[in-house]
């Protein structure tokens, strides 16, 4: 899932590079416009006079459609993975804890405000976060935090950190396949 402001061709544009030929791959768009963009979505807005507002509607919209995509994919959510970066991993992370997925990724996230209070899933999936440490949109505390706070849980964490901002980098996507290669394999 694309961050704040994006949409699904800007994170699209990096399947190339995920080098995983045997792998399904759907780019949803946010459900609402970004004010500040004219190609631009949201999953919620982050202006402070209307902090998380959309967050309610957004979370239900995927929490309706994941579950539908076997049908159509053939893919159980049991075999799915489900990723995004910045404002899209935070929908990540808290989706994630919902739904009996394969495992999560999430890059330049963070937990929205309660989204533990929420968590109701029996198996909670491994989880692959990765953060840059002088990301100026998402500070890596908020990393740290997530990586605290699913661990206490009992969650599966695998944490890094890199010297970067708010960005997606090659060593990146390639640590996003050998997650996604090993979390996917027959038991």
């Amino acid at each position: 899932m694309h961050g704040w402001g994006a949409n699904a061709e800007d994170v699209a544009s990096l399947f190339p590079f995920f080098q995983l030929p045997n792998c399904q791959f759907i780019f949803p768009n946010a459900p609402f416009p970004h004010a500040a963009s004219p190609v631009g979505r949201q999953w919620y807005d982050l202006q402070p006079e209307n902090m998380y507002e959309g967050l309610i509607e957004s979370r239900q919209i995927l929490q309706d459609w994941l579950p539908s995509l076997e049908s159509s994919t053939r893919v159980p959510l049991s075999r799915t993975i489900l990723s995004g970066f910045s404002q899209g991993g935070a929908m990540t992370l808290d989706l994630g804890l919902k739904l009996p997925l394969a495992g999560l990724v999430s890059m330049s996230g963070y937990l929205h405000p309660g989204a533990l209070e929420q968590e109701n899933s029996t198996s909670l999936p491994p989880t692959l976060i990765m953060h840059g440490k002088q990301d100026e949109v998402v500070p890596l505390t908020a990393a740290i935090q997530a990586k605290a706070a699913l661990e206490s849980l009992g969650v599966a964490v695998d944490y890094h950190e890199f010297d970067m901002g708010h960005e997606i980098r090659p060593q990146m996507l390639k640590l996003f396949q050998n997650f996604v290669v090993y979390t996917t394999q027959e038991k």
